[in-house]
């Protein structure tokens, strides 16, 4: 058990660290891009500067991304080999289409970032066009393998033997499109709010400042589409959810009694032992509505499942209300920027009181795929393959976990560190210069 808990601390602390950098390796090459093609466009200087600057900001995210990436892959077979024994064979092939697109996107990079007085102006803007594509895929692909561990398929088990195996049914799977599209567009709304929270604060210090106003009108659009597209998509995933992982979603909703007209809980603090949700608000039918469409369809609770058999009630049930709520704020910062340009007549909101609250907004999109993470993976438990492998089974027999840890944590720290310099001497000291 111990052993289990160290394996589990180790990865969790590796996938928190990791995902950062995997956002921004998906997401950040699209701003880049779109202020490229403004450049080719306008002929503007702001336009060329800025794209050079979040270019430097990409390749500094992925280079630190790539190393930890390279960690998250030798943890998987170090720490999980009875998993990979068993899941190999069905998520290999997402996993090497992953390792093609990383490879190519690490090329075209290359192309971008040095390729500026030596390639054509069209070969450099579809180099990166290629960075963007390739870095959405990438995460796309790993997306699909994370989908087979919710709802596997693919495959034919025989006496605890997979057999049968079709890799393609297996990435292919009934979570696979509603999870990756929840996550690209988490990816580019988290990262779009963070660079529109930075360019904000910025453009407050000095109105003046054509370079953050500019950034902000190529940000902000992205960031307000996003986040009116993801209550569709997480709709969208809470019924596959409900449909392959009727104790997940009873865990993120802390519905304990199996019922017809299932009500929606705001809030609450889940009491495992006593088997109730305290001070929640009950908005009655709302859940059976949200998960299956009809407000009389009966949805499971965790009463009816063995405690042994019950992911951990109140991480996943807190977590999951904190991506909602967080999303909701994002989505009302959206309605209240897409009204002030409407009402300014389609120019780019600028008052004091829209650019605080994106500021406040900022490190929202990042807090909230953080705890997006935290129900997918913890709302899954007690399994590693939902329904096939428990987690207790797939972990390592290597002792001394714990004295490991520290040597992982402090790579982490190390990275960091790195990052933060790199980031403040490339990126964030430019921008005080413009600010």
């Amino acid at each position: 058990m111990q052993d289990l808990t160290a394996a589990r601390l180790q990865m969790a602390l590796s996938l928190a660290f990791h995902i950062i950098f995997a956002v921004v390796g998906m997401a950040m090459p699209l701003l880049m891009v779109i202020a490229e093609c403004k450049w080719l466009r306008t002929g503007r200087e702001v336009y060329h500067e800025l794209c050079k600057r979040w270019a430097h900001g990409t390749a500094i995210m992925f280079a630190v991304g790539a190393v930890s990436g390279t960690v998250l892959s030798f943890e998987l077979g170090l720490l999980w080999p009875e998993f990979m024994a068993f899941a190999g064979p069905m998520i290999s092939l997402p996993f090497t289409l992953e390792g093609f697109a990383f490879f190519l996107e690490a090329i075209f990079l290359g192309i971008y970032l040095y390729g500026w007085d030596r390639v054509s102006a069209k070969m450099h803007l579809f180099s990166g066009i290629m960075v963007c594509l390739c870095g959405t895929m990438s995460g796309v692909f790993v997306v699909t393998a994370n989908a087979w561990m919710n709802a596997p398929q693919g495959f034919d088990l025989v006496d605890g033997v997979a057999t049968n195996i079709d890799p393609v049914a297996a990435m292919l799977n009934p979570a696979s499109f509603t999870q990756v599209l929840h996550m690209t567009i988490a990816a580019y709304q988290a990262l779009a709010f963070a660079v529109a929270a930075i360019h904000a604060y910025a453009y407050l210090r000095n109105k003046k400042s054509e370079f953050h106003r500019e950034a902000l009108a190529i940000a902000l659009p992205i960031a307000v589409v996003t986040a009116l597209l993801q209550p569709i998509a997480g709709d969208l995933s809470a019924k596959m959810v409900a449909r392959y992982q009727p104790v997940k979603l009873a865990a993120m909703e802390a519905h304990w009694e199996t019922q017809r007209a299932a009500p929606l809980r705001l809030g609450g603090w889940p009491d495992e032992e006593r088997e109730e949700t305290r001070y929640s608000i009950e908005l009655p039918y709302l859940l059976s509505i949200l998960a299956f469409a009809d407000p009389n369809a009966e949805v499971v609770g965790l009463k009816d499942v063995p405690r042994e058999d019950r992911p951990p009630i109140a991480l996943v049930h807190i977590s999951f209300q904190i991506m909602v709520g967080l999303g909701m704020l994002m989505v009302a910062v959206a309605l209240f920027g897409s009204w002030l340009w409407f009402r300014g007549k389609r120019k780019m909101p600028e008052g004091k009181f829209f650019l605080k609250s994106l500021i406040v907004a900022g490190p929202m999109g990042m807090i909230a795929l953080e705890a997006g993470w935290i129900v997918t993976e913890v709302g899954r438990q007690p399994w590693v393959i939902h329904g096939i492998m428990r987690t207790s089974d797939a972990v390592t027999g290597m002792p001394n976990l714990w004295a490991i840890l520290p040597f992982f944590i402090g790579i982490y720290i190390l990275l960091l560190i790195v990052v933060t310099t790199l980031m403040k001497r490339q990126v964030f000291a430019s921008i005080e210069e413009e600010g």
